[in-house]
């Protein structure tokens, strides 16, 4: 089985509420997670859009280095390298070049259709040595071999 991931704001495969995308106050929605495997030392949690017009899918959070004993994120995460609360966790880079490229940034996809969000819980098996904006690349080989568990929560939204 693997890692549960909700939110109070939505359920998977629902819209995202307006309030977590550009066109509301752009702020992290609260998730919660259950079901860590035995083991667990840290989670990460990545945000992306398959649906964006790149060749690789656009990120849109990168939090990581949150400790295993954490099971929920509250809304409105402060977009800040280096974080309080969950305490010791880092983000990385989003896939914005303009304005704000650390933290979360809500959905914003060009008209014409709906674009999927996914939100991915990933538990490792170790704590990561590594800095906070970082990119996902970068991350991704860091977690290489150490992911003992994940789950993931899907929204859409279109404007």
């Amino acid at each position: 089985m693997g890692i549960e991931v909700t939110s109070s704001a939505f359920e998977h495969g629902d819209r995202i509420p307006e309030k977590y995308t550009e066109d509301g106050a752009d702020v992290s929605p609260p998730l919660s997670f259950s079901g860590l495997p035995e083991g667990a030392k840290e989670l990460l949690l990545i945000c992306e859009d398959p649906d964006a017009p790149t060749t690789e899918p656009w990120v849109h959070w990168l939090l990581y280095k949150i400790p295993a004993s954490v099971d929920s994120l509250p809304e409105g995460i402060p977009n800040k390298p280096r974080l309080q609360n969950p305490p010791g966790a880092f983000q990385g880079k989003n896939s914005w070049k303009i304005g704000t490229q650390i933290g979360y940034r809500g959905p914003a996809p060009p008209r014409g259709g709906p674009h999927r969000y996914f939100f991915r819980v990933y538990a490792l098996n170790v704590k990561l040595v590594v800095e906070p904006s970082m990119t996902k690349g970068a991350l991704m080989q860091e977690i290489n071999g150490h992911v003992i568990g994940e789950g993931e929560l899907m929204g859409v939204y279109e404007r």
